[in-house]
């Protein structure tokens, strides 16, 4: 069967179309057959105005027309569409799911941090991670950080925080946020259990590419906090043209890094997995399990 999602960020929307291919009930996996991804920034209206402004209300749902025409051509047998922060603070976002059904026939859900974090989290098992240990689970988005602690297989204690790339870029109320989000960890993780972080999201898949680990090793945190320092010794313009960061990553990569390395601080954490699985590849997976298995 073929699934795709539909990943609305705050920092930019994508579609996913992956076919699935199943050999057991317990041996599958999946093949990629494309990927777009949009550059469209939803945060910097929600999180400066407090709504989706008519503009990109309008490119968004143009983007969606693009995205069913994909599916249509593909022959995607299945699908779902989710938003994730700077819907859900938007004020017009009711509007705007609606706008996109009328116009294209896709249902946009706007799913919670809890829900978000969920999904990313459950298709972990298809990667190299031995889940018998402790980890801290951070998912940096454009508008939230989902936090996660795992021990021994179990899932102890979850969070969002209204903190992410864009947001970061705006200043609003981040230092406030990252306060909340140190206290919600030393309430919830004790430092004399070895912990290692899982990090996903856009900016963390870049830096560990920039870092050139070998493949499915894991970044330590001074390396993480090596390549930092050295794309922040970069001009925005030369993270573009030297770098060849996206111009939509070169500015966020910086402070998303510096989320990560705060969580790792906070825990001590001296490494960083990154299994490079989102939360299309979560909604995809879900839906697999609801379909074919």
């Amino acid at each position: 069967m073929i699934f795709a999602a539909i990943d609305i960020g705050s920092n930019a929307i994508r579609l996913l179309i992956e076919e699935s291919k199943v050999v057991s009930k317990n041996d599958f996996y999946f093949k990629k057959i494309s990927l777009t991804r949009i550059p469209l920034r939803l945060g910097k209206d929600v999180f400066s105005k407090g709504y989706v402004t008519e503009k990109t209300k309008s490119k968004l749902i143009d983007a969606f027309k693009a995205f069913k025409l994909l599916m249509k051509i593909n022959e995607v047998d299945f699908y779902r569409a989710c938003a994730t922060s700077a819907m859900r603070e938007a004020e017009n976002r009711h509007d705007i799911c609606e706008s996109i059904l009328h116009n294209t026939g896709i249902d946009l859900e706007v799913i919670s941090g809890k829900e978000e974090a969920k999904m990313i989290f459950s298709n972990f098992h298809l990667s190299s991670i031995d889940l018998e240990k402790n980890y801290i689970f951070i998912d940096v988005g454009g508008g939230s950080t989902e936090l996660s602690l795992i021990q021994n297989n179990v899932k102890t204690s979850s969070k969002s925080f209204n903190i992410g790339s864009v947001r970061y870029l705006s200043g609003n109320e981040a230092e406030k946020v990252k306060i909340q989000m140190k206290s919600w960890l030393n309430d919830n993780y004790s430092k004399n259990e070895e912990i290692s972080a899982i990090g996903t999201g856009g900016s963390i898949n870049k830096l560990y590419n920039l870092s050139k680990h070998n493949f499915d090793q894991p970044m330590t945190y001074k390396s993480l906090n090596e390549i930092i320092k050295y794309i922040s010794s970069f001009s925005y313009e030369d993270r573009i043209r030297v770098l060849k960061l996206k111009p939509d990553r070169a500015d966020v990569i910086v402070p998303s890094g510096e989320i990560y390395k705060m969580v790792m601080s906070s825990t001590g954490a001296n490494q960083i997995i990154v299994p490079k699985v989102g939360l299309s590849d979560g909604i995809i997976y879900n839906l697999f399990l609801q379909k074919e298995l």
